[in-house]
């Protein structure tokens, strides 16, 4: 499955009226995708690090979970509807891993050549015992909410292997270890747009506009 929707809340299927909304991250790489792709719908975008909102801990089980509790912190301390991404890195072989630990695994200072590192350093040991699956999977968690504690979770992904070592300086993140399927580039390595036409993120995106941004 590659997209699904879920809800929390009151007043569910409300709808999303231009005018301001709070992007609830303080991460560069997302805010400049997210913001690329809510472009064309007249949104008054601005970001939660703009806005001097604190991040708050995520603590949730899940994607979907961590990215309801940066939404609505974001929401209800700015006044105005937020969007906010989690998403992350699974690799099959690692049982998941790094998962919705991605960002912690490129340490304090967000060093995702070290996180990378660590994942094939982790796709080796498993190797050495049998298994060298390299498959790997995207994630991505968009949750809209409203200050008065609605939120809606719209989630896509998209599957791929894991490839070494690192291809290109496009994108961020994990982008160029990940090699999605029927590709013979790495995301790092793609051209921004055509990324966007086809990333987890742009999946859970596409799902955010059929219900938010048409009719």
């Amino acid at each position: 499955m590659s997209e699904q929707q879920s809800q929390q809340g009151s007043n569910l299927n409300r709808p999303l009226d231009s005018g301001k909304l709070v992007l609830a991250t303080h991460n560069a790489g997302k805010l400049r995708e997210i913001a690329e792709l809510l472009a064309p719908y007249g949104m008054d975008v601005v970001s939660a690090g703009d806005l001097g909102l604190p991040e708050p801990i995520e603590d949730g089980d899940s994607f979907a979970a961590n990215a309801r509790i940066k939404a609505l912190a974001a929401a209800k301390e700015s006044g105005f509807p937020a969007l906010s991404d989690d998403s992350g890195l699974a690799v099959v072989a690692l049982n998941g891993d790094p998962g919705i630990y991605s960002a912690r695994w490129a340490g304090p200072t967000k060093d995702f050549s070290l996180a990378m590192t660590s994942v094939e350093q982790a796709l080796a040991a498993a190797a050495a015992q049998g298994d060298n699956n390299r498959a790997a999977y995207f994630i991505c968690a968009l949750c809209l909410a409203w200050p008065d504690g609605t939120t809606e979770v719209f989630e896509g992904r998209v599957d791929g292997t894991i490839v070494h070592p690192p291809r290109g300086d496009q994108g961020f993140g994990y982008d160029p270890v990940f090699q999605a399927e029927g590709e013979s580039i790495t995301f790092g390595e793609m051209d921004p747009v055509r990324k966007h036409s086809m990333s987890h993120r742009a999946r859970a995106f596409t799902l955010l506009v059929k219900h938010k941004f048409t009719a």
